[in-house]
């Protein structure tokens, strides 16, 4: 799919009244990782999403409040406000403001005055679940009952994050999330072909039952966005059996990667504003531990080592992302550490917005001119008729939703493998390559 320029921005584009970021606000966001606002009357996070500045904080009883980051009197940023009191209170002439932005000091001013009823900040309302706080910055009317993401479909789900900012646009990142055919190459040191039957998670690596890698991929559209199977010739068995790797696109934001024998796996991308992305990378069972700094070292990407406190990687573009040329020498192919880091530096190195006027796509980028065509369109039809995708029915709920991988006959059906429910792929169109 040759796109033009028009088409690449109403895929990119996320800030103020974009199509795109109308689409996103429809849906619950995720604003931050439960971890940043762990604490109550604890330190506020200064968020960005969709161009807009904001402020995350847990106040003294646990609530949640997501707030314009700039406090109604003078715009002075919250973000260095006093956490107290079931408030926020701004250091400049001690504004309070609750979780649902009301004005609930005003010492500044004669109390008789009634200017706090008066003023209400911008206030948007906020969830908890699966290791994240959500927000919804749509229109009120329009605002969804909160379901519980597809990552986290219990409330006892174990769930580890790693959470990385990115110096570009959310779309090249969420086409790297359903680009099968680019794990056989930019993370073959870390996915190695071998002699199993499905694939295995060991401390250093992941273990894939296939030296193929040229997968032929089938696409079919959903009502929440689409899903498709990378089929691969494996290893063991290949006269009966293909390997089958199903990824799930659930619009806007989230992938449902093919999982292993310890752990499901899934990205959910947060878009900063036009150039910038969080980009958090998943592994969740729904019963046992996973622990948390474990899946951050096998990432290459713990706080205070690879990436800041403020979740910046020390690996970028200015120091080549570390790459180490004498590793490569020796048998790595990439020279660069963590599976994040690797697919980082092929999205950062695309630019900060993606030209997709000059790309020269093949058979294996069926799942990319997919998701491509899908949003363009959703993004029109959110300019042309206020629809947002995924937010018409029937509507599938997240939790009911999975991945798949393994061994299936040849010619089996793999759009219900795995705890896919059966009514997603209600449109039926299907596209084969």
């Amino acid at each position: 799919m040759m796109m033009t320029r028009e088409e690449n921005d109403l895929l990119c584009r996320v800030e103020g009244d974009a199509p795109m970021g109308q689409v996103m606000r429809r849906h619950w966001i995720p604003a931050c990782l439960s971890e940043e606002v762990a604490e109550p009357d604890g330190k506020p996070v200064k968020v960005r999403l969709l161009g807009e500045d904001l402020v995350v904080f847990r106040d003294s009883d646990g609530r949640l409040g997501v707030l314009d980051e700039y406090c109604p009197h003078r715009r002075v940023s919250l973000a260095y406000g006093r956490n107290e009191e079931c408030g926020l209170r701004c250091l400049y002439h001690g504004w309070k403001m609750d979780v649902e932005g009301n004005v609930i000091e005003m010492a500044s001013e004669p109390a008789e005055s009634g200017f706090a009823e008066k003023v209400k900040m911008k206030a948007y309302p906020a969830r908890e679940a699966g290791g994240f706080v959500w927000t919804y910055m749509g229109p009120a009317a329009s605002m969804p009952e909160f379901e519980r993401p597809a990552f986290a479909p219990t409330p006892e789900t174990q769930v580890s994050i790693v959470k990385i900012h990115v110096g570009c646009n959310w779309a090249q990142i969420l086409e790297g999330q359903i680009d099968s055919a680019h794990s056989s190459h930019l993370h073959s040191s870390d996915m190695k072909p071998a002699k199993v039957e499905s694939a295995k998670a060991v401390e250093t690596h992941w273990l894939r039952p296939s030296t193929d890698k040229a997968p032929r991929l089938q696409v079919e559209q959903t009502s929440f966005g689409f899903h498709y199977a990378a089929i691969r010739r494996p290893i063991l068995n290949a006269n009966t059996h293909d390997y089958v790797r199903k990824t799930v696109y659930i619009a806007p934001f989230v992938a449902l990667i093919p999982p292993n024998n310890a752990y499901n796996v899934a990205t959910v991308l947060t878009p900063t504003d036009d150039t910038h992305t969080a980009f958090h990378f998943i592994a969740w069972r729904e019963s046992g531990n996973i622990d948390q700094e474990a899946w951050r070292k096998f990432n290459v990407a713990q706080r205070g080592i690879d990436i800041d406190d403020g979740y910046n990687n020390f690996r970028t573009r200015a120091n080549d992302y570390n790459q180490d040329r004498n590793a490569m020498k020796l048998g790595d192919f990439t020279g660069i550490r963590g599976i994040p880091n690797q697919d980082i530096a092929m999205w950062e190195t695309m630019g900060p917005i993606a030209d997709r006027t000059k790309e020269q796509l093949g058979a294996s980028d069926l799942a990319v001119v997919e998701f491509r065509r899908i949003m363009v369109d959703a993004a029109r039809a959110m300019r042309e008729k206020g629809i947002a995708i995924g937010r018409t029915e029937p509507h599938i709920p997240h939790a009911t939703i999975s991945s798949f991988e393994g061994m299936l006959p040849k010619n089996a059906n793999w759009r219900n493998a795995g705890a896919d429910n059966k009514p997603a792929a209600q449109n039926g169109q299907e596209r084969v390559a």
